[in-house]
């Protein structure tokens, strides 16, 4: 179990007036500068956990979306998400290119733990950009022989928790806080805890607290969506710390709101509401 230090560090919970903001746009600002975000996922049968990922970046503000998927999915991003440049990524050879033209990595979402997916990560590792790794790449972190570059984020889930620190899920939830410190320092990232209550932790630290969410969330692809919206986030200029602080309030406030329709959330209906609380939270003009 990892090892708490008496006292916790003070724990800082996330409302909507005390929470980061991105700066107002100009009225002659361009999408250039509001960053170039690159996701890399989608295996065979996972499509559709990185479209969730690539829509979410889009609606939330990053300026530019790529996307490296498998060939197979190349037609269905296309009628989906015009928006979103889809490249069929057989080899890390081919990802080169793209690394080379992105500001921020969202690596993780429909990865996948084959062969594919491991040579992906691997190239993504070594590109020096601020990078959110999710699913798949958490449970390949797991394994070890890789390292996150600086300014990153992780998001697991209490079960990716117990495998990144060599634990059981048990003993992560019977101390969430001391299992997120312990996960950033570990992996030298900012670590986002998910669940009731998720957490926020820096290897300095620093930990805040995100009580907003409702049960209706526990569906799939959620985690989907708040990968693509804390990658839009940094790629737009807020730090790692504070673009998962934002990110997170936003993803458990937008589903707060649409929990309130009952069961049945369905993972995408987030990402208008994100959409419409990020304007109120951060308007557009400034």
């Amino acid at each position: 179990m990892p090892q708490t230090k008496h006292p916790l560090p003070d724990v800082q919970l996330l409302t909507s007036g005390h929470l980061p903001h991105l700066n107002g746009r100009l009225r002659d600002a361009h999408k250039g500068q509001f960053g170039h975000l690159l996701l890399i996922g989608g295996d065979r049968g996972f499509a559709g956990a990185a479209l969730l990922s690539a829509e979410s970046a889009l609606r939330s503000g990053a300026g530019l979306v790529s996307l490296a998927t498998r060939s197979e999915h190349v037609a269905a991003a296309a009628a989906r998400l015009p928006e979103v440049m889809t490249q069929g990524t057989h080899s890390a050879n081919q990802l080169m290119g793209l690394l080379a033209r992105a500001t921020v990595l969202v690596v993780g979402p429909g990865l996948g733990q084959g062969a594919w997916g491991r040579s992906l990560l691997s190239a993504a590792a070594n590109a020096p950009l601020p990078q959110v790794w999710d699913a798949d790449a958490l449970n390949l972190l797991a394994e070890g022989g890789l390292q996150l570059p600086a300014a990153s984020v992780i998001t697991p889930h209490p079960g990716e928790a117990a495998r990144l620190l060599g634990i059981s899920s048990a003993e992560v939830q019977a101390d969430r806080p001391a299992a997120a410190l312990a996960l950033s320092k570990k992996y030298a990232a900012v670590a986002v805890l998910k669940g009731a209550g998720s957490l926020i932790a820096t290897a300095d630290g620093r930990l805040a607290r995100c009580d907003v969410g409702h049960p209706a969330m526990a569906t799939a692809g959620l985690g989907d969506v708040l990968a693509g919206l804390i990658g839009a986030l940094l790629a737009q200029g807020l730090s790692a710390f504070d673009a998962a602080c934002l990110a997170v309030w936003l993803h458990a406030s937008a589903g707060e709101q649409q929990g309130k329709l009952g069961r049945g959330l369905a993972a995408s209906d987030l990402i208008p509401a994100i959409r419409q609380l990020l304007e109120e939270q951060s308007p557009c003009l400034s």
